[in-house]
């Protein structure tokens, strides 16, 4: 069973490293997107066409910290299920940081490849994903094989994190917390010890 999901989630690497002829940049989100700014909608390779598809939507994080990034897309189909004309195949996303040209071959790989989920009502798939990324240019690549009538939409925001301040606050909790069980085996100590003199 590892062997077999190992081979699937290198099968899914491969489908979105590999990139077919027709990737293409369909949005740009702008700076630091917000929720508003990053929301998205696409019917890959245009209306009544389906095949293969790689989208690009671009956008750029700019400040001093660290940002988390949360992103999702759903696609769904009343009828025909993933194979049917309104499903995905192979639907997924990452984020790659951009080096030079979007999809130009020399892209950082920074989250995913993140593989859709049937949805528990089994009428729609879904992605969804976090994670920190630093200042600099990015996009969101999402692929698969769409059925003739699929469309899929999503959302992409980011949020300004004082990261440093953050991991000081972490090992502040981590700290008082061991301080504490420390401070509670102590005194079991001393109570054990007034008991064996009582």
């Amino acid at each position: 069973m590892r062997k077999l999901l190992g081979m699937l989630a290198g099968l899914a690497a491969l489908a979105v490293t590999s990139l077919p002829a027709n990737a293409v940049v369909v949005g740009t989100f702008g700076v630091n997107p917000t929720s508003a700014a990053g929301a998205f909608s696409n019917d890959p390779n245009g209306p009544g066409v389906g095949g293969l598809f790689t989208d690009f939507y671009t956008f750029d994080l700019v400040g001093a910290s660290a940002f988390i990034t949360i992103a999702s897309a759903t696609n769904t189909f009343a009828v025909g299920g993933i194979n049917g004309p309104f499903g995905i195949q192979n639907f997924a996303a990452a984020i790659f940081e951009t080096v030079g040209v979007p999809g130009g071959g020399d892209d950082i790989l920074k989250f995913g490849p993140q593989v859709a989920t049937l949805c528990a009502s089994g009428f729609c798939q879904q992605l969804d994903g976090f994670g920190f990324l630093d200042p600099g240019s990015y996009y969101l690549q999402i692929s698969g094989n769409a059925g003739s009538l699929a469309g899929y939409g999503g959302n992409l925001s980011v949020s300004e994190v004082p990261l440093p301040g953050a991991v000081w606050l972490f090992g502040s909790v981590v700290a008082g917390v061991a301080g504490a069980a420390k401070l509670k085996r102590l005194k079991a100590k001393r109570n054990a010890a007034r008991l064996a003199v009582a």
